[in-house]
């Protein structure tokens, strides 16, 4: 069975009418003047065609004859052609006038519609701020030497001070760090920092 669904658009219906008038109409190309009243001969002979509709017909010879291929076509000297291919006579002067003037207006349009497009989009791109330079990382300033600190003012302890649970400091020649004494032996103190761990020290190095 043919293929009977009703085509979708004018621009399928050009193509259809095309295919069945070739030497009528064309889809690339200039195109060939038409027939005075072609528009009742197609209704004729695709009267019972159903795949497309008067109204159809109508909307895609409005869009066929509108084209700029078209209107390049009807010049001076051009001959009308009917579904066939037959010649039909010579175009009339005010027919080539109208279809310049109308060719002109149309492009005029398009390129009025382009530079308003074009305008539209620069004006569009110089508002949208411009993307932040990412941030450098700040480079640390030099504040010079950190004051050093007032050391802490120690005694050595006596001999009867120094005492398992005792809390002392140690003096390692680099400031004084918080201990508890916890095992004494001889002259050799072990001892724990605030951090946990342990160390064993000099008596000597004890401070109270």
């Amino acid at each position: 069975m043919e293929n009977t669904e009703k085509l979708k658009n004018s621009k399928e219906v050009i193509a259809y009418i095309a295919e069945c008038f070739p030497k009528c109409f064309t889809l690339e190309g200039e195109a060939k003047p038409l027939k005075i009243g072609i528009f009742q001969d197609l209704a004729e002979r695709l009267g019972e065609d159903p795949k497309v509709s008067k109204t159809q017909l109508r909307a895609a010879l409005r869009q066929y004859t509108s084209s700029w291929r078209y209107l390049h076509g009807v010049k001076p000297g051009a001959v009308r052609v009917d579904l066939d291919g037959n010649a039909c006579g010579e175009l009339e002067e005010q027919h080539v006038e109208h279809a310049q003037a109308a060719l002109a207006e149309s492009k005029a349009r398009v390129d009025a519609r382009r530079k308003e497009q074009g305008k539209k989009a620069r004006e569009e791109a110089k508002a949208k701020p411009k993307a932040k330079k990412a941030a450098q990382p700040r480079r640390p300033q030099n504040k010079g030497p950190k004051p050093e600190s007032k050391p802490v003012e120690t005694r050595a302890l006596n001999t009867d001070e120094i005492v398992v649970g005792k809390e002392v400091n140690i003096n390692m020649g680099k400031g004084n760090m918080a201990a508890t004494i916890v095992e004494i032996n001889k002259e050799d103190v072990r001892v724990q920092l605030g951090n946990g761990l342990q160390m064993v020290v000099k008596a000597e190095h004890l401070r109270a």
